[in-house]
């Protein structure tokens, strides 16, 4: 779908057609889209199919007519699997306006649309590119504190119990994480690159807001890593906890089994249809239910749980006066 915003007073407003200073915002774009950009605007078709590419990550094309500048911005879609993940954005300067292609709807580009960003401005590219990185950078702080409260959650159900539902919601944390480290770092290059290539020319003025703007995706990329090194140790220590209680219980069959073991043996070997010692005599049938419970029992005492107790540690006197544990 493809809107017209102009910028009216402090706010913008929808227009019906393209103009100078207009912005062309196109969000879940069809491939009609497509074509009537690629017809009106002279662009050239792969880099517009590209932008439909999930996968596609963050770079800078420059044209003779045009600028393109790919970027991957957060997107929450509470119907996926993987509910926060990243879609590539596309940022297309020309001479009088300024175009945003992207596959989906990202918060960021509802932002702007919104008048939620001060001093945004159609006629200044550049400053336009340093609001959508800002804001971007912003989004991505805001779902990296929703993971991590999702994470703190999470942990807290499991500490009741270790259940496949909280490990999958686990794994699928873990899926948005490395979907944000990874585009953030792609996006920290084109960052990068904006700055010492001169490709975007920056005026004196935005240099304290594009210092802002590493800033803030040098600490969203911080953040990303620290969660998921945390994430990562916390699922180590549940899938050892899960194995853990694997061997318990394993380990606990088996005592069982061996406890059976001998009185099994001796019940069968008293059922042969041959003749035993002590068949004739009265009352076999209860000295043999006694051995076998004695053996039952034997074996339940050998194969206890031994479970050490803490011994003190011997005090050693030294020539100071100070008592040290002897090893």
């Amino acid at each position: 779908m493809i809107r017209y915003w102009k910028k009216d007073g402090a706010s913008l407003s929808a227009v019906d057609g393209p103009g100078k200073g207009v912005w062309v915002d196109v969000r879940n774009a069809s491939r009609a889209d497509l074509d009537t950009l690629e017809r009106d605007y002279k662009l050239l078709p792969e880099h517009l199919q590209d932008l439909l590419d999930t996968d596609e990550r963050s770079r800078i094309e420059k044209e003779d007519d045009y600028t393109m500048i790919i970027l991957r911005l957060p997107m929450y879609d509470p119907s996926f699997e993987v509910e926060y993940y990243t879609a590539p954005v596309g940022i297309i300067l020309l001479k009088d306006r300024v175009l945003t292609v992207c596959a989906g709807d990202s918060e960021v580009l509802q932002d702007l649309a919104m008048g939620r960003v001060k001093n945004l401005s159609m006629d200044n590219k550049s400053a336009f590119v340093l609001h959508v990185l800002g804001r971007a950078a912003i989004v991505y702080l805001r779902y990296l504190k929703d993971l991590n409260r999702r994470t703190a959650a999470v942990e807290r159900e499991l500490q009741r119990s270790v259940k496949n539902n909280e490990l999958v919601q686990l794994l699928a944390i873990s899926n948005s994480l490395v979907f944000f480290t990874t585009s953030l770092r792609s996006d920290e290059l084109v960052l990068e690159k904006l700055q010492k290539s001169g490709i975007v020319r920056f005026k004196e003025d935005e240099n304290e807001l594009l210092e802002d703007v590493v800033t803030d995706f040098r600490q969203a990329i911080d953040m990303s890593n620290i969660y998921s090194a945390i994430l990562s140790g916390m699922m180590d220590a549940y899938a050892s906890i899960i194995s853990n209680n694997l061997n318990i219980v394993m380990k606990r069959l088996t005592i069982v089994s061996i406890v059976l073991l001998i009185p099994t043996f001796i019940a069968s070997l008293y059922g042969m249809n041959v003749h035993l010692p002590y068949m004739e005599e009265r009352g076999v049938f209860f000295w043999i239910l006694g051995a076998c419970a004695v053996s039952a029992l034997a074996s339940a005492f050998l194969l206890r749980d031994k479970k050490r107790r803490p011994r003190k540690a011997l005090m050693a006197p030294t020539a100071g006066g100070i008592v040290l544990p002897r090893p």
